[in-house]
């Protein structure tokens, strides 16, 4: 059974729980022995009194009763010992007997086929029972209020370092690695050992991000020369003018993916940085400027595949960002765009908080717009040599620099990619 409360709220209710418990058992005991003591001790003394009335020889004895709140019957009796009819169905022994709004505990014997019943007027008695019952009830009330003080308490002393502890860990800056370990904060208890557990889990992620980051950044930094060369032999290659035009075709074609290779080294190094750096410290662009430069790089790979490439300015953003990240996000749904797109258009639209970049494509069913921005996860209509890490990159980017990025459909066919770089 599962419980969706607090565990504090748990540790009140069950502290209830219990009070109410051994307090009504407590109360029912009282209640049950009231009734014991009261049937065996008036018993015996109605008993005795009813013997005490048999032993007398007379009748007129019996009319001259020493307990006035007594009443005498007898089967056949005369001049106001008659049984009523309301006695007659008793058996022997101890009974109540009720007349109205009077009560009467009642004792019955039978002698010689002779039913014998003593009554006695017990109103007083059930006033102070009555009374009993109610103090009874009363602490019963009293118990639960107090269990349930006494377990919020009680529950407030004992959650207060899991509280703390849940503040602390959730506390974004406790994936620094200036933060304090948790462990001295606390006792040598079930808590404490939970924080020695967080500090030695959070130790190992940021070792794992550590040798992530710098896996990264030296893989990056070692890619650069190799794709250096490589560049400057295509400059070299396309510089001879004895190349056949097939021959020149796969040199511009290396040339392009070199070029691409090289932004997407640079775009992990500044990804791998990006942590570290100071939003204070980033430079004050234009919206507008990224998009000047990507709309002329692009438009003759989009205009040669007899594509129309719509630019709408609008209202250029201008604001404190990673250059090189929003280069990549905006280049990346552009390239994205070109190699799904084979008729219609492709269209840049700058907003006020981001820009909008939209296609007459294929279109991604439904079905798998999540999936696409997982890495190597591509479309149906797989083309190209891509890997599919453009949009796996880019939701990346997205989410480390407070980004959103959003996939919609466009009808008949086609995908419209909403980028908000600010709320």
């Amino acid at each position: 059974m599962e419980f969706k409360h607090s565990l504090s709220r748990r540790i009140v209710i069950a502290f209830v729980l219990m009070s109410t418990l051994v307090a009504g058992t407590f109360a029912l005991g009282i209640v049950e022995a009231v009734h014991v003591v009261e049937e065996r001790l008036i018993s015996r003394e109605l008993g005795g009194d009813l013997d005490r009335l048999l032993r007398m020889e007379t009748m007129d004895d019996w009319r001259q009763r020493p307990e006035p709140e007594q009443l005498f019957y007898f089967t056949g009796g005369q001049y106001g010992f008659g049984l009523p009819d309301d006695l007659k169905g008793l058996g022997p022994g101890f009974h109540e007997v009720f007349r109205g709004e009077l009560s009467y505990h009642g004792f019955v014997r039978v002698v010689d086929g002779r039913r014998y019943v003593l009554l006695q007027d017990q109103s007083e008695f059930e006033k102070r029972e009555r009374v009993l019952f109610a103090v009874v009830l009363v602490g019963f009330l009293l118990s639960i209020a107090l269990a349930l003080v006494l377990g919020w308490l009680l529950a407030r002393k004992v959650i207060e370092p899991v509280v703390r502890l849940s503040r602390q860990v959730r506390h974004r800056d406790q994936l620094l690695a200036l933060a304090p370990p948790l462990e001295p904060d606390y006792a040598e208890d079930e808590v404490g050992q939970l924080a020695a557990a967080f500090d030695t889990t959070l130790g190992l992620l940021r070792h794992a991000l550590t040798r992530e980051r710098l896996f990264t950044s030296d893989v990056s930094h070692e890619l650069r020369t190799p794709l250096m060369v490589l560049a400057s032999s295509c400059e070299l290659l396309l510089e001879n003018s004895t190349l056949d035009p097939r021959a020149r075709a796969q040199v511009e074609r290396i040339a392009r993916a070199t070029q691409e290779m090289r932004e997407l080294v640079q775009t992990f190094l500044t990804l791998a940085r990006a942590q570290q750096d100071d939003a204070d410290s980033l430079p004050e662009i234009s919206l507008g400027s990224i998009a000047d430069e990507l709309v002329e790089q692009w438009r003759e790979p989009i205009e040669s595949k007899g594509l129309q490439l719509d630019y709408q300015h609008g209202e250029a953003l201008q604001g404190k960002f990673n250059p090189t990240l929003l280069r990549t996000v905006m280049g990346n749904l552009l390239r994205n765009a070109w190699h799904y797109t084979d008729h219609g258009r492709i269209s840049l639209g700058l907003l006020s908080n981001g820009f909008v970049i939209e296609d007459t494509g294929v279109g991604i069913p439904e079905s798998q717009r999540e999936a696409v921005f997982q890495p190597f996860v591509r479309g149906g209509e797989q083309r190209g040599d891509g890997l599919g890490l453009g949009l796996s990159l880019v939701q990346r980017i997205c989410e480390s620099q407070g980004w959103t990025v959003q996939l919609a459909a466009v009808e008949p066919s086609g995908c419209r990619f909403r980028v908000e770089l600010v709320g």
